[in-house]
């Protein structure tokens, strides 16, 4: 193992050779890198949550309502009646809120867990949790639940205790049949290993988030244990909450890179800086959720794209305004492939602005936190194979750039003459020598493929 994970760490050192780069992504496939070993997420996962819009208003009705508007074919996509999950959006997670705090049935000490670990769902909301996923799976999607619960916290205090809630919390989700989860960091329950070691004895493979905030251990995978230990999860999160606001987008963008230079981010074992805010204004966060303009939800988008972050939802689906607004954007197909794709390298920045930007938000001016040091612009690129390279042109700054990206400089870019397409506009803008400039609005981003002409 330790040699394979020496080539796949060095595969950045050659950027300019397609070829080191191509067995640099084999000896990655042949490793194995400790992703989980349950075969799920082996490309960066899609879908809807409900946090970011609806926070803790969560019900059974909302939440199948959600899902069909997941399936609707009500708009086009390349010309072609399209719906979400035909795009690969097609796991509806229900996040907190749904179980009963401060039942009579709990367990002393504890708020929603009963004598022997089960959890105690509140049935005023969510009358039938199997009927929820049953709803889900009549319409060919998936269904994901959350556990360690942030509301009313079970906070388990003996290894016992633990193993006990563990093991009820996993044969809830197998008696309810969800087909994914969330672990938040906020309860007791933090033994990843342990929690995937019942699901896999329980016979079926389970999409897990790993939500420790990027810094409640366990918070990354570890390349040298086996899967099992190393990367028990399929996604984790590199970050705390993200909110509805440039500031914060900005900020949990940054704690990907630090990973992905480690090449921490990989298929069935992706780092994820937290649900999507777009269309996600006026969410749990009230101000401090402000919402983000048309370019600053574009340069969101293609960000985590880019990054090969997850890309979990959480807007109104059957809000019809307001998805007229946002359609566009989250089923661009082509920026869509750029997140899927995987040669070696999940994607990240080759060159930042030497000028920093102070980005502030309504929830940083309330609270006094410091603001967001943000280089004015960031330059970022993922190889997509082919000779193709994806590049995020980003601007940060208070005002209209024309940003310039030199091809020598781009990892994987081998042409000195080269085509580049506009994705965000579908079309071919021409070919270049040597650089290819683009003004791009305060906030926004150019999203572009260079590749040999």
């Amino acid at each position: 193992g330790s040699k394979a994970t020496v080539s796949v760490l060095n595969c950045r050192s050659h950027a300019h050779c397609p070829t080191m780069v191509r067995a640099c992504a084999l000896a990655l496939l042949a490793l194995g890198a400790a992703a989980n070993d349950n075969g799920l997420g082996q490309t960066p996962p899609r879908g809807w949550r409900s946090w970011n819009l609806y926070g803790a208003n969560v019900n059974q009705s909302l939440i199948e309502g959600v899902m069909d508007g997941m399936v609707k074919r009500t708009r086009l996509v390349n010309g072609k009646p399209t719906s979400l999950c035909d795009l690969g959006y097609c796991d509806v997670g229900l996040d907190d809120n749904w179980q009963a705090c401060g039942d009579k049935r709990a367990a002393p000490g504890m708020h929603y867990h009963d004598a022997d670990g089960k959890p105690i769902v509140n049935t005023v909301r969510f009358p039938s949790l199997k009927a929820m996923t049953d709803h889900a799976h009549g319409l060919n999607l998936t269904s994901g639940w959350y556990g360690n619960n942030c509301i009313c916290a079970d906070m388990c205090r003996t290894e016992e205790e633990c193993d006990k809630q563990i093991k009820g919390d996993v044969a809830a989700l197998r008696e309810f049949n969800f087909d994914a989860v969330k672990l938040d960091g906020c309860g007791g329950e933090t033994n990843l290993e342990l929690y995937n070691k019942y699901v896999k004895e329980s016979g079926r493979a389970v999409m897990t988030e790993n939500c420790h905030w990027g810094s409640k251990v366990p918070f990354k995978p570890d390349p040298s244990l086996p899967p099992a230990e190393g990367c028990p999860w399929n996604f984790y999160r590199s970050s705390g909450d993200v909110r509805a606001s440039y500031a914060s987008i900005m900020y949990n963008l940054g704690t990907v890179e630090p990973l992905r230079t480690q090449n921490l981010s990989y298929p069935g074992c992706w780092a994820y800086p937290d649900m999507l805010q777009v269309g996600c204004a006026h969410g749990p966060g009230g101000a401090s959720d402000p919402g983000l303009s048309a370019a600053e939800a574009r340069t969101h988008f293609g960000a985590w794209a880019i990054v090969s972050s997850p890309l979990t939802l959480s807007h109104d689906v059957n809000n019809d305004t307001l998805v007229d607004q946002i359609w566009d954007l989250i089923t661009n197909t082509e920026v869509l492939e750029v997140n899927a794709a995987y040669v070696g390298d999940s994607g990240g920045v080759f060159k930042r602005s030497g000028k920093a930007v102070e980005l502030t938000d309504a929830h940083i001016l309330r609270t006094g936190e410091a603001a967001v040091s943000a280089p004015s612009f960031t330059y970022y690129a993922k190889p997509m194979g082919g000779g193709r390279v994806a590049v995020l042109l980003l601007n940060s700054g208070g005002a209209t750039e024309t940003l310039t990206v030199n091809f020598a400089d781009v990892p994987n870019v081998v042409c000195t003459s080269c085509a580049v397409r506009d994705l965000w506009g579908h079309k071919d803008v021409g070919v270049f020598k040597t650089s290819y400039s683009v003004d791009v609005a305060s906030h926004d981003a150019a999203f572009l493929v260079i590749k040999s002409a």
